[in-house]
Formats: structure tokens, C-alpha cells, sequence
């Protein structure tokens, strides 16, 4: 089977950078893991977003510090969820002075809605992701539709209370690494939050090592 990125973007996988093919084609099928780890540059975001990225950080999701040249690791392992969906991890971890902190998320695949992300430890925000191939065989992945899972109540969050992640991705052909940059914005406030920087890649045999309990979150959400 193929991975769920290649699912998702159909015919256009093709046009990815062979580096980013790999790294986006791990599968349960394919048996690996991909483990990057490098430095984030600059880990930024407004004032004002500092209560909600405090909170948010409390179940990993996002960062409220900010920072230069922070130690980063980013986690993508293909398994099975309890729900029996095929799902890739995607914790990152950034070392930042005193406090090391974690954002992490959860991706699946939906045949009607695409890829599905679920952020957090307890996987409380559900986000649809779009994945579109730039000129250049990088990845662009926008997300829209933000729900909230918690306990009986399930909804979808207005426009004003959230904000429209960007993550671009390529490969530095010349450095022999993966340059990621991220950017949270508001359509009235204007940017909250992002970081960029960039990190080496290297493929764990998941027949052989099994997936980390560390990367799984601590509850699992049925609720697209």
C-alpha cells in the first residue's frame, strides 16, 4: 500500500524531490521511520499569542518560547492507531534553553477529507491539511477546517478563533539537508507564530526497532 501522502497527493507525488519522496513515502507497508535532526533557526510569534500558545503547550501543541539556533528533532513513525487507521507521527521535539518542548501531531488519511491532522497529546483539535508540490518539488501544506474533541462536545471552530498553518518543506541539495519553514497567521490579526531551520534525515527499520510509545499520544480521537 502506498503511503498516506501519496494517497493524498495522487499523481503529483511524482514531482516531489526524490529526497522528500522518502521521506514522505514511509508506510507501514514500506517498514520505516524517518528521524531528522537539526536546528531550528528562529522559533518566533506575537505577543499577544503568548496565554494561548502557554496553554496550548501544556498538551503539546505548539511553543510558546521563542528562540535562535534551538536543537530540533522531528519523529515520523508509520502504525496502526486503536481506530485501525493508518497514521504517521509527526512530534517534534525543540531543545530550548532550560525547558525542552514538544509539538505534536498525528496524520491520517480519510478518503473524503484527505489528510487528517490531530495535534496534541490528547489529540483535541482535528485539522485538515491540503498538500500541493511547488516548482521546485517542495511541499506546501495549508490547513483549514479546525474541529475541537473534548469529552461529548465536538465542533468546528469559528474563523476568528483560529489561524491558517503554512509549512513549506524542501531538500538543499548542495547542504545534503531537509530546510522546513513554518508560519501561523490570522486574517485580520496578521502572523502569530512560526519557526524555520533545517535537519539531516535517517531511516529506522520499524520491522526491526518497533515504534516508540514516546511518539504515541496519550489519548487517540475517532472524531474526524
Amino acid at each position: 500500500m502506498t503511503s498516506i501522502f501519496e494517497r493524498a497527493l495522487g499523481a503529483d507525488f511524482a514531482r516531489l524531490h526524490p529526497q522528500l519522496r522518502r521521506r514522505f513515502g514511509v508506510s507501514i507497508d514500506g517498514g520505516q521511520a524517518c528521524v531528522g535532526t537539526g536546528v531550528m533557526e528562529h522559533i518566533w510569534h506575537a505577543g499577544f499569542t503568548r496565554p494561548f500558545l502557554t496553554l496550548g503547550g501544556t498538551r503539546n501543541i505548539l511553543v510558546p518560547e521563542q528562540g535562535r539556533q534551538v536543537p530540533f528533532t522531528i519523529e515520523n513513525y508509520p502504525y496502526v492507531d486503536s481506530y485501525g487507521r493508518e497514521t504517521v507521527s509527526f512530534v517534534r521535539i525543540f531543545d530550548l534553553p532550560g525547558r525542552r518542548r514538544r509539538f505534536d501531531a498525528q496524520m491520517v488519511y480519510d478518503p473524503v477529507k484527505g489528510i487528517v491532522d490531530y495535534l496534541g497529546s490528547h489529540q483535541h483539535l482535528a485539522v485538515d491539511l491540503d498538500f500541493q508540490v511547488d516548482e521546485r518539488g517542495g511541499l506546501v501544506i495549508r490547513s483549514s477546517g479546525f474541529r475541537l474533541h473534548e469529552g461529548r462536545l465536538s465542533c468546528r471552530l469559528p474563523r476568528l478563533m483560529t489561524g491558517t498553518a503554512v509549512v513549506r518543506e524542501s531538500y538543499d541539495d548542495e547542504a545534503g539537508e531537509f530546510r522546513v519553514g513554518v508560519t501561523v497567521s490570522h486574517h485580520r490579526l496578521g502572523p502569530m507564530f512560526g519557526y524555520r531551520g533545517a535537519f539531516k534525515a535517517r531511516y529506522v527499520d520499524v520491522t526491526e526497532h518497533g515504534v516508540p510509545v514516546t511518539i504515541k499520544p496519550l489519548r487517540e480521537e475517532a472524531r474526524l
